[in-house]
């Protein structure tokens, strides 16, 4: 496989789905196609990777299944191409989820997109550190709204 190739689709892919997400108006129903077409393509994508790695290896001339129970099993991973892009769709696919439910919980709070701006780009960024964030700034300044 060619894995840069595959690395820039994966990334351009994602940077699109997230300024779609950050700057496009919201339109009924627009998350939910964001999250199947997105975080749904990207979890796909990476469901074919992590089977291709398991049957033939990481390694770009095929080799072992990849071991995940020890950190130098994990190391070997990601010293491959293959390790490195599958293991980044991984992180893409999970931050892209996490910034819609972001996203769609901030909405039903009344969050404007302002504030939500710099919260979903922590989240692209440094997933986790955005989700912080957004738990949160949204728990102290926008209580849940009764619908």
């Amino acid at each position: 496989m060619n894995w840069p190739v595959l690395f820039q689709i994966v990334n351009t892919a994602a940077l699109v789905l997230w300024l779609v997400l950050i700057l496009a108006p919201r339109w009924r129903g627009g998350i939910d196609q964001l999250r199947i077409a997105g975080a749904g393509g990207l979890s796909l994508f990476y469901v074919v990777l992590i089977t291709t790695a398991l049957t033939v290896g990481f390694g770009d001339s095929g080799g072992p299944a990849p071991d995940f129970t020890t950190i130098a099993g994990i190391r070997a991973i990601f010293a491959t191409d293959g390790g490195v892009v599958t293991g980044w769709t991984h992180y893409l696919a999970l931050d892209l989820f996490t910034g819609l439910w972001i996203a769609e919980d901030a909405d039903r709070r009344g969050m404007g997109r302002v504030l939500q701006a710099p919260i979903l780009a922590l989240t692209f960024l440094a997933g986790p550190a955005g989700l912080f964030l957004y738990l949160a700034v949204s728990r102290l300044l926008f209580p849940r709204r009764v619908v």
